[in-house]
């Protein structure tokens, strides 16, 4: 039996990373892209050692022209995509709207929302031609509810979600199936980047109680890959105990 292609965006390190290792796992040929060319050939590295092919190449998704480039040199061999994790995206500050940053606002823009469009944009056709496929576009509690200073990265999560109901209504009729996922505080990169590499900031996200881990998000991605193909889990969200809404922890007392 042929193996089936997965295609993830943001693999190199966090939930992208351990996504493409999970599907690696359960056999999945992989096509990966990242900013970080570096992280990028490691993660091949290792999971070419799983025995499944991977094709990789640097990518920034909130660049247009060059996901047009990426998809105009796919090989063609590489083109028969049965899954999309739509993976890549950030949070950038933390800063009421009074204080915030135009960068900062411009990159999680062009990556949550506009990225998602452009990669997904060159997926669909090959899924549609095909008659099969499955994208699931990772968005965020945060995409469900709002809280204190997250208003822009809250925005375009909603957006994820909007875009990702809008993904399952027009592509049913080709049986393409769409997931969102949205987890909650999960211990990644994910503050590290927010917090512009101060560690000691970031750490303290986490600090008190249980968080989710990585394979916590992947280990459901793939479940829901697994299901029968008449079977679309349109919607999961996935929140560790202690944080029962969106800006809210519960952190230990000791």
């Amino acid at each position: 039996m042929k193996s089936k292609i997965a295609f993830i965006t943001g693999a190199t390190a966090g939930i992208g990373k351990e996504v493409a290792t999970q599907l690696a796992k359960a056999g999945y040929n992989l096509i990966l892209c990242g900013r970080r060319e570096e992280k990028l050939n490691e993660v091949s590295r290792e999971l070419t050692q799983l025995g499944v092919q991977v094709y990789s190449k640097v990518l920034d998704v909130r660049h247009r022209k060059d996901v047009l480039d990426f998809f105009a040199e796919l090989p063609e061999n590489w083109s028969e995509i049965d899954v999309l994790v739509n993976n890549a995206g950030l949070a950038a500050g933390l800063d009421s709207f009074a204080n915030g940053s135009f960068d900062d606002w411009d990159e999680m823009v062009d990556t949550n929302i506009k990225g998602l469009l452009y990669v997904s944009r060159q997926v669909m056709p090959l899924m549609i031609n095909r008659g099969t496929g499955h994208i699931v576009n990772i968005g965020s509690i945060a995409g469900k509810e709002i809280y204190p200073n997250g208003n822009v990265y809250c925005g375009t999560k909603h957006a994820v979600d909007a875009l990702t109901k809008s993904m399952r209504r027009e592509l049913a009729e080709f049986k393409i199936r769409v997931t969102g996922i949205h987890p909650g505080a999960v211990e990644t990169e994910f503050s590290l980047v927010r917090f512009k590499g101060d560690s000691d900031k970031a750490a303290k996200v986490y600090e008190g109680y249980e968080s989710l881990v990585a394979s916590d998000i992947a280990e459901a991605i793939l479940w829901c890959l697994s299901r029968p193909a008449h079977v679309n889990i349109n919607d999961m969200v996935i929140m560790p105990v202690s944080q029962p809404a969106a800006g809210v922890i519960i952190k230990d007392k000791n």
